[in-house]
């Protein structure tokens, strides 16, 4: 049977054991993974980090200086599920109807005609979002929680599954427009791209030059495996991965203690809890386990608090940085040991 035979049939069917559904969604899950490996040199904490928001139906920011491979990333990403990609440069003088569309008279026909902007894809990519005003980055808003877009009062849902994965340079900040904390909190992750270390550089340049012209990007080697559907069908799955309460409790605890932790000058709101159990879930999925651990937590606690949390002051003048006081955060807040 294919992937899609398992992870995506439908509910009025009878599908196999709870258990045995679960499992085929966390080898999906690894193959996807490892079909993204194959075109992305290096970087997998990333990979890990983007796929446990999609596998939990998040969205993701991503900071990097550019050229570290966030385009390939996700183009290899929508490949695998056969999935549609959409980019969109945002600049100064973008207007929120080129993101999401707009409504056009037609003199012919004599009526209304909606032409629907990039939003309307799968996996969409907002490079450099905080180079747009706050008006247009807040046309993400909507869509991002409802997974639907509002023209001339008619709702429009978008593709699922829907995914924002918006980019921001965190060394130019001359001409740039600071995201507001509402939207901020609407992704579940803050991923940061850092620099790939030598051996992975070598191989990336090799990888590139080796015969091919120019600089275009190359997603032959990926594979798909499954078709959108399936992915819902797995962010189904992952919502139903099994969290004991005793680890439900310390995930609000961390977030909690973001909130009285001398440094911090905002703390993560409810959200934070919400996203540190959701995105477990999904990590647990991708580590081949039906059931979530404080370990688990652990793991996805800093990029998903990193973005939630404003620090003094005092300590950003000392060079501290939120994942630095989140390390030491996380280390005294006790983690159930049964």
């Amino acid at each position: 049977m294919t992937d899609d035979n398992i992870i995506d049939a439908p509910q009025s069917q009878s599908l196999p054991a709870a258990d045995e559904q679960l499992l085929r969604a966390s080898q999906l899950a690894q193959r996807i993974r490892q079909e993204v490996g194959r075109a992305v040199v290096g970087q997998r904490k990333v990979i890990d980090e983007v796929l446990i928001a999609l596998f939990a139906a998040g969205h993701v920011l991503i900071e990097g200086v550019p050229g570290l491979g966030k385009t390939l990333l996700v183009q290899a990403l929508a490949r695998t599920f056969d999935g549609s990609f959409a980019r969109i440069q945002f600049t100064p003088d973008l207007m929120p109807s080129d993101v999401t569309g707009h409504v056009i008279y037609d003199m012919k026909s004599e009526r209304f005609n909606v032409r629907q902007g990039p939003i309307f894809t799968h996996l969409l990519l907002a490079d450099e979002i905080n180079r747009a005003p706050a008006k247009t980055q807040s046309a993400l808003l909507e869509v991002m929680q409802e997974q639907q877009v509002t023209l001339e009062g008619q709702a429009m849902p978008v593709p699922r599954p829907f995914m924002t994965l918006a980019t921001q340079n965190p060394l130019e900040q001359e001409g740039t427009y600071p995201l507001p904390e509402a939207q901020l909190d609407r992704f579940l992750f803050k991923v940061q791209i850092d620099y790939p270390d030598e051996a992975e550089e070598q191989e990336m340049v090799a990888s590139i030059t080796g015969g091919h012209v120019g600089d275009l990007l190359d997603v032959s080697a990926v594979q798909t495996l499954v078709k959108p559907e399936a992915i819902q069908t797995l962010q189904r799955l992952t919502a139903r991965i099994r969290v004991d309460r005793q680890v439900n409790d310390y995930a609000v605890r961390i977030a909690r203690a973001t909130r009285d932790w001398q440094g911090i000058a905002i703390g993560a709101g409810p959200r934070g809890g919400i996203a540190l159990v959701r995105a477990a879930r999904a990590a647990a999925l991708l580590a081949g386990r039906d059931f979530v651990t404080p370990d688990d937590v652990k793991k996805v606690a800093r990029p998903a608090l990193r973005h939630r949390i404003a620090l003094s002051p005092e300590l950003e003048l000392e060079g501290q940085t939120p994942d630095q006081v989140l390390h030491a955060l996380i280390d005294r807040v006790d983690a159930p040991r049964t």
